[in-house]
């Protein structure tokens, strides 16, 4: 029998008022720019800056694989507010076994992967498979990231969770309703065959583009992204074409069908850093905090020797822009042309910032990343001086 919608889902034409605010209402797989990163840079943006970029949580606990909510009546409950509303999507993306094929869409390129999600009493598992072009296999178990490159016969690994489609938060729901608003639309729209409520999270300023969401009416999984700019023009989107949601997707099907054991394993190389010890001044954009600061061991590419990377990660709960900074070398021509480099809802800035090379990369307006990087000083740290009177 068909059950009944989400009080949220079925809500009409009115925004969702957070509590305390008075009239407004309360943002996906993403690519990057090879050419303005290098190999190891872009590897770095795609596996870790894309939510290191926000979940700095711990891993998900075990859990037995089950909706976020079930009857109607906890579904009101929990829909009573904006914040209640995003953890409930956040859960469906969570909490329930899935398989289908989503398309990611960014002006005349498109890309369609296979997705299957699992919950078991380890907790999350998932795999996501290219079906187009060379085969690019990421495989996760809880905040353990792997991901294959069979042509290459490489592993890349990272110990950090990406939030991808269909996840949608990076951070607590409340913190994200300080700079977004939350809008239910009336009209029932239909994705992979299945009912969903068109949602939007709009941006309270021009620092962060926004979200055109729909909503699973039975499940509350989300079955289709857009990323808006300012004039609402779809600058990227990812959707199911098609998708199942039940306990009876198969758990083996999760796992890789490669035999890996000969492959190449690559291990990021890291180490905490404090990047305002060693003399840089970052001015945050409103509702953007430090969540990530770290040393990477980068390359080597093209060639050149492997170098060191500093990374600050900045997070408002939504997005991230990630800060890159490297010791600068005309010599080599390692560095892109200063300026903004465009590629869908990934913008890239970069200049040159004392004897140093510094990238910000995010799914943030141009301008927004233009605002941060111009703002960043650098001023060399001194060694202290001695003691008066201390022995030489």
């Amino acid at each position: 029998p068909h059950r009944r919608a989400p009080a949220f889902l079925r809500r009409r034409d009115e925004p969702l008022r957070a509590r305390g605010q008075p009239g407004h209402a309360v943002r996906p797989p993403r690519t990057a720019v090879r050419s303005a990163l290098g190999t190891g840079l872009l590897a770095c943006a795609v596996l870790a800056c894309g939510s290191v970029l926000a979940k700095q949580a711990a891993a998900p606990q075990p859990a037995a694989p089950v909706a976020p909510s079930s009857p109607p009546d906890d579904i009101s409950r929990l829909a009573r507010t904006p914040a209640q509303l995003l953890a409930y999507i956040q859960a469906a993306a969570e909490k329930q076994n899935y398989q289908g094929v989503f398309m990611y869409q960014q002006g005349e390129n498109t890309q369609s992967s296979r997705m299957v999600h699992v919950v078991d009493a380890s907790g999350e598992r998932e795999r996501v498979e290219t079906l187009d072009g060379q085969p690019r296999i990421y495989l996760r178990h809880n905040d353990q990231v792997q991901y294959l490159q069979p042509d290459r016969k490489t592993v890349r690994r990272d110990s950090r969770h990406t939030v991808r489609f269909p996840g949608l938060l990076q951070s607590d729901p409340a913190q994200v309703l300080n700079y977004y608003k939350l809008k239910v639309l009336d009209k029932l729209n239909r994705e992979a065959g299945r009912e969903c409520r068109t949602v939007l999270l709009e941006p309270r300023d021009a620092l962060r583009y926004g979200l055109r969401l729909c909503v699973d009416t039975q499940t509350g999984l989300l079955l289709k992204e857009q990323t808006l700019d300012s004039a609402r023009r779809i600058v990227e989107q990812v959707s199911f074409s098609s998708v199942h949601v039940g306990s009876d997707v198969d758990p083996a099907r999760v796992d890789s069908s490669w035999d890996t054991h000969d492959w190449k394993v690559l291990q990021p190389s890291m180490k905490p850093v404090d990047m305002t010890a060693q003399g840089w001044r970052v001015a945050m954009p409103d509702g953007f905090k430090t969540i990530m600061e770290v040393a990477r061991q980068m390359g080597p590419a093209s060639g050149s020797a492997a170098r060191t990377v500093s990374q600050m990660v900045l997070s408002d709960g939504v997005v991230a822009i990630s800060l890159f900074v490297e010791p600068y070398d005309a010599a080599k021509h390692r560095h892109p042309p200063a300026g903004p480099i465009h590629h869908g809802a990934i913008n890239i800035y970069g200049k040159r910032v004392a004897g140093y090379w510094l990238t910000a990369l995010g799914e943030v307006p141009v301008a927004t990343l233009e605002r941060v990087a111009n703002a960043v000083q650098y001023t060399a740290s001194r060694p202290a001086r001695p003691a008066a009177g201390a022995a030489h």
